[in-house]
């Protein structure tokens, strides 16, 4: 088995023991009579398939990043555990997809080198706990966060220009290890049956923007207003979240909307908290430790006062801008304390912007009380009506009498003949962007939920969409236009030169190979 021109001696042997997980001279080869046989081959069509199985794992674990602070937020009130598993997950998905990756470039280089693929034993075991690890953790996706799936989704409709592009240079790289295979296998068969699975990969690969749809494919003048941004709990990446510092921060990122959670005390004082324990966001264990698995409906006004809303922020760091903050901002966020519904209220009047809450929990027995006092604290606060946003479902036809003011937001879609002027408030994974046309068309206010990377909230910009709730008001406030927009006739272009490129690159392979 010949050397190809150009592949010394010495570079074969330094790709072949990795590969092969024992020193051995490419001239030990040739005299051991060492060849590729076809289980080699199927080994090396398994590494092929666990990297691409990986490489679309890696995928995923960069779109459900927009989400993965509610995952942490889970484990948190299951297991008391405080981590950014969004770390161990790239981490971990990135010792993956490497080790798959030289793998893969190793044989190829080794067949381009006319070296055999004789992969070691414990390759192959690794190679098949890649895939066990990577299997699990898809199943664990579509088990317990099933509506990611929506997400990859919509993150094609980011990606999928770009996705096309990087798929043909790919396969196209991939035609002089191809063409070396092919003039060195004598047998006919298996050449034509790989010639015919590599071209009609191609082909397909060539005709996919046929099946590439986005919303971000038009023309600039078409582009819809920026959405408007409503602060998650305030800026909670900038300060602990639903405190008055959250709300400031907030406000000089120009959100619209400061969105929070209203829970009532036990001696009837409506409070912003969104978890319906204190463990995760206060001091509780430290100061009350025998109260502190309570529901969060089970403390007094005064008890709650006691409370430090604000060093777990520094000390649990939930985000990583935390690190960046200034020593200011450090001392501001150690001295919140748990604000109560009318302190927030006036904060709002103040700054001039609108105030969404969601008022919890909704099966308690009490509910309609808390309804009743959540609307004085309202109707006294002397906040216009029109800037407090009302999510909860229960009890709203009581609302609209005695708050007629109150602008109301559902958590649905909208009803056949729903009274005009509806505003909608909905996860991002429901709402497609030919819904969120349709509402624009009939002046219908929608607001999708959460929105934290610029990818998505490029896509949502693109279909029209009026608002979005985010985590990252500082991030989106900096963008004045989607990440990309690409007139129709532009990507057309781009489709056929990338194709047209590609397609007479691997021609020259093969005859540069032969």
């Amino acid at each position: 088995m010949a050397d190809l021109p150009g592949c010394c001696s010495t570079c074969a042997t330094c790709l072949l023991c990795p590969y092969s997980c024992q020193w051995i001279t490419a001239k030990k080869e040739k005299r051991k009579g060492l060849r590729t046989t076809k289980y080699d081959c199927s080994w090396f069509l398994f590494l092929f398939c666990v990297f691409l199985f990986t490489l679309v794992w890696l995928y995923f674990a960069i779109i459900i990043l927009n989400d993965f602070h509610n995952f942490n937020e889970f484990i948190f009130r299951q297991k008391k555990l405080w981590l950014d598993w969004s770390l161990v997950l790239l981490i971990a998905t990135a010792v993956l997809i490497s080790y798959s990756s030289v793998l893969l470039v190793l044989a190829l280089c080794l067949q381009l080198c006319g070296q055999p693929l004789k992969l070691h034993w414990v390759h192959k075991v690794l190679l098949i706990l890649t895939a066990l690890v990577v299997a699990a953790a898809f199943t664990g996706l579509g088990v317990k966060w099933a509506e990611e799936w929506k997400s990859a989704h919509i993150s094609l409709q980011a990606t999928g220009p770009f996705l096309h592009i990087g798929a043909v240079g790919g396969m196209t790289l991939l035609a002089w290890p191809l063409a070396s295979f092919i003039y060195r296998t004598p047998s006919t068969g298996l050449k034509v049956f790989v010639l015919l699975v590599f071209w009609a990969a191609m082909i397909a690969l060539y005709l996919a923007p046929l099946g590439i749809t986005s919303p971000c494919i038009m023309e600039q003048n078409q582009l819809p207003p920026k959405p408007a941004l409503i602060g998650h709990r305030g800026a909670p990446m900038l300060a602990p979240e639903n405190t008055l510092m959250s709300l400031h921060k907030a406000v000089e990122c120009d959100v619209q909307v400061f969105e929070t959670d209203v829970i009532v005390s036990a001696d009837g004082v409506p409070f912003l908290m969104h978890d319906e324990e204190l463990t995760r966001t206060t001091n509780v264990q430290a100061v009350f430790p025998e109260r502190a698995a309570l529901n969060s409906t089970a403390f007094n006004w005064t008890d709650l006062q006691q409370l430090d809303a604000g060093s777990w922020f520094l000390e649990r760091r939930p985000f990583p801008t935390v690190q960046s903050l200034s020593p200011g901002d450090r001392k501001e966020a150690a001295e919140q304390r748990i604000p109560s519904l009318e302190q927030a209220l006036e904060a709002a009047k103040q700054s001039n912007i609108s105030i969404m809450f969601d008022l919890r929990p909704e099966n308690h027995s009490d509910y309609q009380n808390f309804v009743n006092i959540t609307l004085g604290v309202i109707l006294q606060s002397g906040i216009p009506l029109d800037q407090v946003l009302w999510l909860p479902d229960g009890f709203r036809e009581d609302v609209k009498q005695q708050a007629p003011g109150v602008q109301h937001v559902y958590g649905r879609k909208r009803l056949e003949n729903e009274e005009p002027g509806l505003h909608i408030n909905l996860p991002y994974q429901d709402m497609s962007s030919e819904e969120i046309r349709q509402y624009r068309q009939d002046n219908i206010s929608v607001n999708l939920y959460v929105v934290n990377q610029p990818w998505l909230f490029s896509v949502l910009w693109c279909s029209g969409v009026s608002s979005v709730t985010t985590n990252a008001c500082q991030v989106l406030k900096e963008m004045k236009h989607p990440i990309w927009l690409l007139p129709s006739s532009t990507y057309f272009m781009i489709w056929i030169v990338v194709d047209c490129v590609s397609f007479l690159i691997i021609i020259w392979a093969f005859v540069l190979m032969k």
